[in-house]
């Protein structure tokens, strides 16, 4: 079991930086893929980032360059680096977790690969 608790959203103007932390409890924690999803208001939640075990990293197009997925073992979180924010990606972020293959397939994306949910943290661009 892994329970996971985000934090650090808060509102911003385009072209902001903003990180968001996700702390993990539990003894499973580094063998998790960790992954960070993000939903807009009317819209379905969506991929952004994950990180897998062996600390290799996968992104979606719409974030590529501009956010930067990393774990610290040590405390136990993972953290999602947001540079060069847009309005569009005012969402609710979350913080989600999952093991074994999926994390290396391109399943990875998928809501329904993660056993493991956050709460969400609020991100609000403004341009």
């Amino acid at each position: 079991q892994v329970q996971l608790v985000e934090s650090g959203g808060g509102s911003l103007q385009a072209g902001g930086s903003l990180r968001l932390s996700c702390a993990a409890s539990g003894d499973s924690y580094r063998r998790a893929c960790m992954a960070w999803f993000r939903q807009a208001p009317g819209k379905e939640r969506e991929a952004v980032a994950r990180i897998a075990p062996d600390g290799s990293t996968g992104y979606m197009d719409s974030v590529k360059g501009r956010f930067t997925i990393s774990q610290d073992n040590a405390k136990n979180t993972t953290y999602l680096q947001m540079n060069t924010v847009k309005p569009e990606d005012t969402a609710k972020y979350y913080c989600a977790a999952t093991y074994g293959y999926r994390c290396y397939s391109v399943s990875w994306s998928s809501l329904g690969s993660y056993d493991y949910w956050g709460q969400g943290t609020q991100v609000t661009v403004s341009s």
